[in-house]
C-alpha cells in the first residue's frame, strides 16, 4: 500500500525516498506549489487526504493527520516515518519520480522503432536495461547504483531500533542508481 504525504519544506531530505517507495509525495519546497504558508499547506492536506510530515510542533498539532519528526537527521527521520507505518520498500518497478512526484511508465525499448527522439542519449540500452520516463517532467530513470544504496540506506533503517518520534493521526492536539536526464547533474539523477 502507498501513503499520500505532504511534506513540510524542513524536511526535504526524506522526498525523493518516499517518492522512491511509490508513495504519492507533495513536498512543500517543490518550486511549482505554494504551500510555505502553513494554512495553505493544511487546507491541501485536507483537500487531497495527505498524511502531513513536518518538524513543527505546532503544524503537527493544527493537521487532520500529521507525524511529527523529532529529528533533523535524513536517518533518523525516515526510522520516525517507518515507525509510524509507512512502509519504505522500493518497488519492484519504480513508480514516481523522485523529482517531481509524476508517474513513471515504462520507456520503449530502444531499436524498435517506438523509441523517441526525447530520449537522451546517456541512457542506457532501454532493450538491456528497463528505463522508465516520468510522464510529467520527462526525466529518465533506471536503477543502477543509485537504486542499491537507496534500498541499502532504507534496509538499515528498518532494522534499527525506534526513535520515539511522535504520531499525532488521532490526536485533538496534535536509479546509474536511478538517473535523470536533467542537464547539469553530475552522472545523471540523484533522485
Amino acid at each position: 500500500m502507498t501513503d499520500r504525504l505532504l511534506v513540510d519544506g524542513m524536511c526535504g531530505g526524506i522526498v525523493a525516498y518516499c517518492r522512491m517507495c511509490g508513495h504519492d509525495t507533495l513536498y512543500a519546497g517543490d518550486s511549482n506549489l505554494d504551500l510555505e504558508d502553513d494554512t495553505r499547506l493544511l487546507d491541501v492536506a485536507a483537500a487531497t487526504d495527505r498524511t502531513i510530515v513536518t518538524r513543527d510542533v505546532d503544524l503537527a498539532a493544527r493537521g487532520e493527520r500529521a507525524i511529527l519528526l523529532e529529528s533533523r537527521d535524513t536517518h533518523e527521520q525516515l526510522r520516525t516515518l517507518h515507525d509510524r507505518g509507512i512502509d519504505l520498500t522500493l518497488p519492484d518497478e519504480p513508480r514516481r519520480c523522485g523529482r517531481c512526484n509524476g508517474p513513471l511508465e515504462r520507456a520503449p525499448e530502444t531499436g524498435t522503432g517506438t523509441e523517441t527522439a526525447d530520449t537522451p542519449s546517456y541512457a542506457p540500452n532501454s532493450s538491456e536495461v528497463a528505463v522508465w520516463v516520468c510522464r510529467d517532467c520527462d526525466q529518465h530513470f533506471w536503477k543502477g547504483s543509485h537504486w542499491d544504496r537507496v534500498r541499502r540506506t532504507l534496509e538499515a533503517v528498518r532494522r534499527s531500533e525506534p526513535t520515539g518520534g511522535r504520531d499525532l493521526e488521532g490526536d485533538e492536539n496534535s536509479l546509474e542508481g536511478t538517473h535523470s536526464d536533467r542537464k547539469g547533474d553530475e552522472n545523471g539523477s540523484d533522485q
